[in-house]
């Protein structure tokens, strides 16, 4: 058997680093890695977040701006969502725990990419089974996709049958940490525990 190498080809190590950055990229989802293109609104030099009007949980209208002098958490996901948006909440709010008295400066943000099921009843029950500390927000299908777009967030409807409410939405799943001022600051991976969200928020935070 001839066990040659072609010089032609890439070294093994070579195509295991490649298949390692793709999987990275498709487990952290597009908006995990779109901070790296630059440009951007509001002032923002890489493009992450924005000026943006919601609704929370009473239907009250809520801002950015609601939020100055915290550090705000966002994520964005659905009610609906079998496994990772429940799993992430969980640690968020269990990273909150950890953080102790600096858990003040920081409001946890859910904003829904299904607004047609996820009305502010439903978004304020869903938030509240995480913790207090946990704001939901919600709005009209045009407001989703502009604060989805400020943040570069994907996220599009899939059927899975035939009637209104059967489908699920496929979404990025990141945190995205926002200073004081509203201006990006750095993601925070949502697959991490509590204990390793909240180290990670008390070393950006400094």
């Amino acid at each position: 058997m001839n066990t040659t190498t072609n010089p032609k080809q890439p070294p093994r190590r070579m195509l295991l680093a490649a298949m390692g950055v793709l999987l990275a990229v498709l487990l952290l989802g597009a908006g995990g890695f779109m901070w790296l293109a630059g440009g951007g609104t509001g002032g923002n030099a890489v493009g992450i977040g924005g000026p943006f009007t919601l609704e929370d949980g009473s239907g009250k209208p809520v801002t950015d701006r609601d939020f100055r002098g915290k550090y705000m958490l966002v994520y964005f996901g659905y009610t609906f969502c079998p496994d990772v948006c429940p799993t992430t909440l969980s640690a968020v709010a269990d990273a909150m725990d950890k953080l102790g008295p600096d858990a003040a400066r920081i409001r946890p943000l859910f904003i829904t990419v299904d607004p047609r099921r996820d009305t502010p009843p439903v978004v304020k029950k869903f938030a509240a089974a995480f913790g207090p500390e946990i704001t939901g927000l919600t709005g009209t299908p045009e407001q989703i996709a502009r604060v989805a777009k400020e943040y570069r967030v994907y996220y599009a409807e899939h059927r899975t049958g035939p009637g209104p409410d059967d489908y699920s939405m496929d979404h990025s799943s990141v945190l995205y940490l926002m200073d004081p001022k509203g201006a990006f600051l750095a993601p925070v991976r949502a697959d991490e525990t509590g204990d390793e969200i909240a180290a990670s928020l008390r070393k950006l935070m400094g």
